[in-house]
């Protein structure tokens, strides 16, 4: 990462921040993670790890779901609501057929006629059979990218990578059995397994949920500790502030992020929440570059240029909390799914409230959707209490997405994106000044492209934008007049360059590389 400036935060307050976003993008409470961060570190401490395996223990135990969005989309065609199927799996042995059955039954086609509803089954248990160790890796690899982008080490990456391996080895995505999977894997597990149960039955709901699957998912050595201490130990999670308390518990020295390295991180957080849907691939950093640029063109101070870019690849943190079957909606929304949309900024606020260097980049990222004349959501602000950073940004964000396709239409052309535009400032809801540093910014010449990341080629790096966009390998033939199989001999000679095994860890690599749109079509930074 870049050189350090005057200017720090510590790395446990955002990774504790982004934790929240992946307990809500799970379908769980917030602050799942923490109690199983400050469970987890308690049994380390039992256990008698060194200060080192208690920092890896500590982070990788907060951000043990970091690679949840990686498979949403795929989810969402098979289960419907994510986040609903999400919160429920940690009470489910996958291992169990009947178990797993319950699951599918319980979810898939809920509504539907009789008939439509076994059809629909029968397409879910033959998609999930062939698709799940597409899931599990995905969740892995992707976890173990954003982590190497996040700054955390070597091992916190390796131990990502074994999210959903067991200790029996019936897990995925490579069998791993008993000692093979990291010890400090192993104790993150049954923290989170033990933190979920203690949350619906105590400490007896979580001594027998360990007890049920010791020498299944969980290593029994450690179980059997844990159920030994769990009274002290799951008393560490009587505090009055969970949050407070996980900070307070951070191992060894108190890791600090420079101001550029939050961009760096922040910048994974953008590409952590915009692998929620195909349809939001790059938006909050294209949305970020767009900013950033209207500021500069406003003249405003570089500090300003700054935040207004953070901002930006933070603002839509709160959209992993709403089921990826609402952002996939090809038709109108129903009034109660426009209400858990409109909730998205509000999370985003609350997410980055709890972390106090993060609260004013929250407080700006979280009003992209209010408007001048107080009809935005989510608390209809009026114009007297939008600064100038929100009014940029919720400028560049409508002119982004206007220029990018959604379920329910194409994408605009930049001119027809830049004329309704003009005409939300006509109406009173978009600042005038920042609408038009936004379009001068769109519109702003780019240095020719250089040569392609990873030695790709020209056609490949077409193929894999549309990899990013979620097509089919017969939907990129038919787009680029070639065979299926010629397709899919692009796609793992991809594959291979760029050192991924799974599309969204291809997706993550278009985005970290800016490779979705030809440099002419992207806004100057």
């Amino acid at each position: 990462m870049p050189a350090p400036t005057t200017t720090e935060y510590r790395l446990a307050e955002l990774m504790a921040a982004l934790s929240l976003a992946t307990d809500i993008g799970t379908g769980e409470p917030m602050e799942k993670a923490l109690r199983a961060c400050l469970l987890a570190v308690r049994l380390g401490e039992t256990l008698g790890l060194s200060d080192a395996d208690l920092s890896d223990l500590y982070y990788l135990t907060l951000l043990r779901f970091i690679g949840c969005t990686a498979s949403n989309h795929l989810l969402a065609a098979i289960f419907g609501d994510t986040n609903a199927f999400r919160a429920q799996t940690p009470l489910v042995d996958y291992t169990s057929q009947a178990e797993s059955l319950r699951a599918i039954i319980q979810f898939v086609g809920a509504g539907l006629p009789p008939l439509q509803r076994a059809s629909a089954l029968a397409a879910a248990i033959a998609t999930m059979a062939g698709n799940n160790h597409e899931l599990m890796t995905s969740h892995c690899e992707v976890g173990q990218m954003l982590a190497g982008r996040l700054g955390l080490n070597e091992t916190v990456q390796t131990a990502l990578g074994q999210v959903t391996e067991r200790w029996d080895g019936h897990g995925l995505p490579t069998g791993l059995k008993g000692e093979a999977t990291l010890l400090v894997m192993r104790v993150a597990n049954l923290a989170h397994g033990a933190a979920v149960f203690h949350r619906v039955g105590g400490v007896e709901g979580a001594v027998n949920m360990a007890r049920k699957w010791s020498g299944g998912a969980f290593d029994p050595a450690l179980v059997e500790r844990f159920c030994r201490d769990a009274p002290r130990l799951c008393q560490a999670l009587e505090v009055d502030s969970i949050w407070a308390a996980v900070l307070e518990a951070e191992p060894g020295p108190r890791l600090r992020l420079s101001e550029e390295q939050l961009e760096t991180a922040s910048r994974a957080v953008a590409d952590f929440v915009d692998l929620k849907t195909t349809y939001t691939v790059n938006h909050s950093s294209g949305v970020a570059r767009l900013a950033a640029a209207a500021a500069r063109h406003c003249d405003l101070p570089e500090s300003d240029v700054v935040s207004v870019r953070q901002a930006a690849y933070l603002h839509d943190l709160g959209q992993v909390g709403v089921s990826t079957l609402l952002w996939n909606k090809p038709g109108a929304l129903t009034d109660g799914e426009w209400e858990s949309v409109r909730l998205h900024p509000y999370y985003t606020e609350r997410i980055l409230s709890r972390a106090k260097p993060l609260a004013q980049l929250g407080a700006i990222g979280a009003a992209h959707h209010e408007r001048l004349d107080g009809s935005g959501y989510p608390r209809r602000l009026p114009a007297s209490m939008l600064s100038p950073l929100a009014r940029i940004l919720a400028a560049a964000d409508a002119y982004h997405a206007m220029t990018e396709p959604r379920p329910h239409r194409p994408a605009l052309s930049p001119d027809a994106a830049a004329e309704t535009l003009r005409a939300e400032v006509r109406a009173g809801r978009l600042d005038g000044e920042a609408a038009n540093a936004v379009l001068a910014a769109g519109h702003r010449a780019t240095p020719a492209r250089r040569a392609w990341v990873a030695g790709l080629t020209d056609r490949e790096v077409e193929v894999l934008r549309l990899v990013a966009r979620g097509l089919s390998n017969r939907e990129i033939a038919q787009r680029l007049s070639i065979s299926p199989h010629t397709a899919g001999h692009h796609i793992r000679h991809i594959y291979d360059k760029i050192d991924v095994s799974t599309r969204a860890a291809a997706t993550l690599f278009t985005m970290h590389h800016n490779l979705l749109h030809d440099p002419a079509d992207s806004a100057s930074s």
